[in-house]
């Protein structure tokens, strides 16, 4: 019982909710891009947050399924048709609903609808090997996932057995949590933010610059960070400053005043000064995002940011019912 890549896609990579708890040795978090599109994938498949999701960047890969099994797809809409096998047509299947895939069957994806990354789960869960109490693949350091790497052409992953019962569509009330959870994925929707430790540092003309402008994510940006292109933020007076901790979504300011968002794959301290934060509930909104595209930034305060959060966790544990409904 396996799944084989006949294609790999631009980028497939397996991802938890990161590696909790190694920062002080220097290890990297990682984990999901998009947290919110992995969880509600794995809610829908029947798994805990806590399986591995396979994360899909722009191109897709074709996957054959050695096994009945159970899937569902959340993130962006790569246009996924399933493919049963000893047959030429190849049928659409939904976003975010439960599939039922049987053995032999080729999984492809197509054009992209929208966003930038898509999440494979699988009821049972792909059954990786923890490395450091994380499924997550690390590219930079080659560790966990599937070998520490993005998926290739001919790898064979092996499934753990598992009997995936019919598969029940997204119930009404479950459909309407869901619209709630993704009400703010719109291409248009403004980036939150909150107030950097060193936000003080800079000059009003740059706060009002960052808080009006539109900011390209360039082309080198990738899982590490999104590197932004428009106008130049300015510090007050130059100065040094020690490496100090980074999270996912803090924004730091090189010397050339061009913003660096950091994101799941980023180091764990930095010596540029962070301007802003990124709010939680607003990053898998940044992650969705491509190169080439343009965002703007919102500041609210830190006590609405964490409300926004607990509320979004709320709305998953709503949503966990519902489908166990």
């Amino acid at each position: 019982m396996s799944l084989e890549v006949v294609k790999p896609g631009l980028l497939s990579t397996f991802q938890d909710l990161g590696r909790i708890g190694s920062q002080a040795i220097g290890m990297p978090v990682c984990g999901a891009m998009d947290p919110l599109s992995h969880g509600i994938a794995n809610l829908i498949a029947g798994n805990t947050g806590e399986e591995a999701t396979l994360e899909i960047t722009l191109m897709g890969p074709s996957l054959r399924f050695g096994r009945d099994s159970l899937i569902a797809l959340a993130g962006a809409d790569l246009s996924p048709t399933l493919q049963p096998a000893g047959t030429d047509a190849a049928t659409p299947i939904p976003m975010l609903q439960p599939v039922h895939v049987p053995a032999g069957a080729l999984l492809q994806f197509g054009k992209r609808r929208g966003g930038l990354r898509s999440y494979l789960a699988l009821a049972g869960g792909f059954g990786l090997p923890a490395a450091m109490g994380s499924r997550s693949t690390y590219l930079r350091g080659a560790l966990g996932g599937f070998q520490g790497r993005a998926l290739r052409k001919g790898d064979v992953i092996a499934l753990p057995a598992f009997t995936p019962g019919a598969p029940t569509a997204v119930t009404p009330t479950a459909s309407a949590l869901l619209h709630g959870l993704l009400e703010r994925g719109a291409a248009g929707a403004t980036v939150r933010i909150v107030e950097g430790p060193e936000w003080p540092q800079f000059t009003d003309v740059s706060h009002r610059t960052l808080l009006s402008e539109d900011y390209r994510i360039g082309s080198q940006s990738d899982r590490m960070g999104y590197r932004l292109e428009g106008p130049a933020l300015q510090r007050t007076a130059p100065r040094d400053m020690l490496s100090e901790a980074v999270a996912f979504g803090t924004m730091q300011v090189p010397p050339d005043g061009q913003p660096i968002v950091l994101m799941a794959d980023r180091q764990t301290s930095g010596g540029y000064p962070r301007i802003a934060q990124v709010a939680g509930v607003d990053l898998p909104l940044l992650a969705q995002r491509m190169p080439g595209e343009s965002i703007r930034f919102e500041r609210i305060a830190l006590e609405a940011a964490q409300r926004l959060l607990q509320r979004r966790a709320s709305a998953m544990a709503s949503l966990a019912r519902a489908l166990r409904a």
